[in-house]
């Protein structure tokens, strides 16, 4: 079975404050296409203007340091059907994971649980959003896991320029995964998770389909 853990991306979203929303029209419409084909073949080519940190996404190295690598050379061992966890911390701003907690973990996709996510949308979400401490991104990076993923605005805090979590996990070549959604209906373990973006040269994040699939 597989669970969906991604929003939705609309016309005029907003995934964080001061980012352009994503525009979504029309390239070609089933009237025009008509003139084209002819009478009752209808196609449609949509136009879509996306920046790359928009809904449910994923960041690598390239998104943080300049000689770290692009989403090309994303390596889909850390991504795709990746055994995971879904840790619980619902309730909780700045987050602990103990290193005991993550023993046994390399290679696994950790995945945050928070609950932050019923407030997407909402001016609530932009608002004391759940956060990695630093010391659990130690711990993540020293875990060696494959990814790491959050249901909140940000995997750091964001009341000062400084992103240590960003720093340690990009930097240890570990993707992080924001705004995911749905870790509810997640199991404690037993499932694999998928969060795979397009081989975009040049860019160190970008919007994905993320899932979890379980048996």
């Amino acid at each position: 079975m597989h669970i969906d853990l991604s929003h939705n991306i609309t016309d005029g979203m907003v995934t964080y404050p001061g980012l352009p929303e994503p525009v979504i029209g029309t390239h070609l419409s089933r009237e025009a296409a008509e003139e084209i084909y002819g009478p009752g073949i209808t196609f449609q080519i949509g136009l879509l203007t996306l920046c790359t940190n928009t809904g449910t996404y994923i960041d690598v190295p390239f998104h943080r340091f300049a000689d770290g690598h692009d989403l090309t050379e994303l390596s889909l061992e850390r991504v795709a059907t990746v055994p995971a966890v879904c840790i619980d911390r619902v309730g909780v701003t700045t987050i602990e994971i103990e290193a005991s907690e993550l023993s046994g973990l390399e290679g696994h996709a950790v995945l945050v649980r928070t609950d932050h996510s019923v407030h997407f949308g909402a001016d609530e979400y932009f608002v004391d959003h759940p956060h990695l401490s630093t010391a659990t991104a130690e711990a993540l990076r020293d875990a060696n896991v494959a990814c790491v993923g959050i249901d909140s605005l940000n995997i750091d805090a964001t009341e000062t320029g400084e992103r240590p979590i960003h720093t340690t996990l990009l930097g240890a070549q570990i993707p992080i995964i924001e705004h995911l959604t749905n870790l509810a209906s997640l199991p404690a373990d037993g499932f694999t998770f998928t969060a795979v973006p397009p081989k975009i040269e040049g860019a160190g994040t970008f919007t994905v389909r993320a899932f979890a699939t379980t048996t």
